[in-house]
């Protein structure tokens, strides 16, 4: 598909203005870099980066059993959630393979939101409302109307409390304590511009940061008022450098780190499925069922010097035997040297064995540690 026939955010045009070079994902013209990979990287995790993130999806529950119809669909327990709380969860398939990770706010008692991966959101709202069939709840996705602007990095605070309580902002109902006091996985409520605007403490850099959702029409007016109160603090960063920032993180990317063909246990994510806290939902027989024996497990990779395997490269024990494959792997900016993530056979993924992977026809020793590669200070 051609770039010009792709979806476009409500942002298009200040991309444009910005000089950013554009890509295609998951059939949205999206921004993948304004100026360097290396200096939009380092500006997040140094002070703040401002993207673009519209191209993701946004599907309201409302009604009595919203919270009821959200244990059913999801892996997690939704229903014992908090108002102003956010959890992370994983939409499955009747066989236990995962259609998608999602994050989900409890708006109201009767009110949740799920957001949802760009590539996947059309599925997982068709699969919420079929999920939801029985229950007293509406479900509608709003990701047409909706955009997502993220601030990450160490002063995003900052920048947040800069632009969004100066006099003339258009924002009521927001306090300083609502941010300064605001934890990890919550959210606060607000209006802009007379609609409403969620501000949550959640983001996919392993930075402190905030999303903010806010109606398409006042996607621009924000932020360009966020660029003006950020000031050379502020960095505009595209996709290029969020993916090697949530590698970074160990974060995990559906497609690469998650799939149909995967259970959660492969990826780290066992303990995501609530199966000791609530009754049946959608994959519980089928993580229940599952034989894990012969499947491979994700695992974070290191090596020395400049050259870093990428994904779907092979990757072979000491003796030379095809042991897995790269999903997802890059030249850590913030660190240095290569780093990687690997679904390997379960006989080598122990820290500190020693594995070699395919750079271009040639080898590069690597060996499996812990994961996340980067914590944030």
């Amino acid at each position: 598909m051609a770039l010009q026939d792709l979806r476009s955010t409500a942002l298009e045009a200040v991309h444009e203005s910005l000089g950013a070079t554009f890509t295609d994902f998951a059939g949205w013209r999206m921004p993948v870099r304004y100026d360097s990979d290396l200096a939009e990287h380092k500006a997040v995790r140094a002070s703040a980066g401002l993207f673009d993130l519209s191209h993701m999806g946004e599907i309201h529950l409302r009604g009595p059993q919203a919270g009821e119809a959200l244990d059913h669909a999801l892996a997690g327990k939704l229903s014992a959630m908090s108002v102003g709380r956010a959890k992370y969860s994983l939409l499955l398939t009747e066989d236990g393979g995962v259609i998608d990770d999602v994050i989900t706010y409890r708006v109201a008692e009767d009110h949740f939101l799920v957001v949802a991966n760009a590539s996947n959101a059309e599925v997982d709202a068709a699969e919420l409302l079929a999920r939801a069939q029985g229950f007293d709840v509406e479900v509608l996705d709003a990701s047409a109307e909706t955009s997502l602007i993220a601030v990450q990095g160490p002063v995003s605070e900052q920048i947040l409390h800069d632009t969004l309580l100066a006099e003339g902002s258009g924002v009521e109902g927001l306090t300083a304590a609502d941010l300064t006091e605001m934890k990890n996985y919550r959210f606060a409520e607000c209006t802009y511009r007379g609609e409403s605007m969620l501000i949550a403490r959640t983001g996919y850099t392993g930075e402190d940061g905030f999303e903010l959702y806010v109606p398409d029409q006042h996607a621009a007016p924000l932020w360009e008022q966020l660029t003006v109160a950020g000031g050379d603090r502020l960095t505009p960063c595209g996709l290029a450098c969020r993916d090697t920032l949530r590698l970074e993180a160990g974060m995990p990317l559906y497609g690469n780190e998650l799939g149909r063909d995967m259970y959660p246990a492969q990826s780290g994510m066992g303990r995501v499925v609530a199966l000791a806290s609530k009754g049946d939902f959608v994959g519980r027989a089928g993580v229940e069922a599952a034989d894990l024996t012969d499947r491979p497990v994700l695992v974070g990779l290191v090596a020395e010097g400049r050259r870093a395997a990428r994904a779907d490269a092979q990757v072979r024990d000491a003796d030379g035997r095809e042991v897995g494959a790269i999903s997802s792997g890059a030249l850590s900016p913030t660190l240095g040297h290569p780093i990687a993530m690997a679904f390997v056979c379960t006989s080598v993924a122990e820290v500190g064995t020693e594995l070699v992977a395919d750079v271009r026809g040639k080898d590069l020793p690597v060996r499996v540690v812990p994961m996340p590669f980067y914590r944030r200070g």
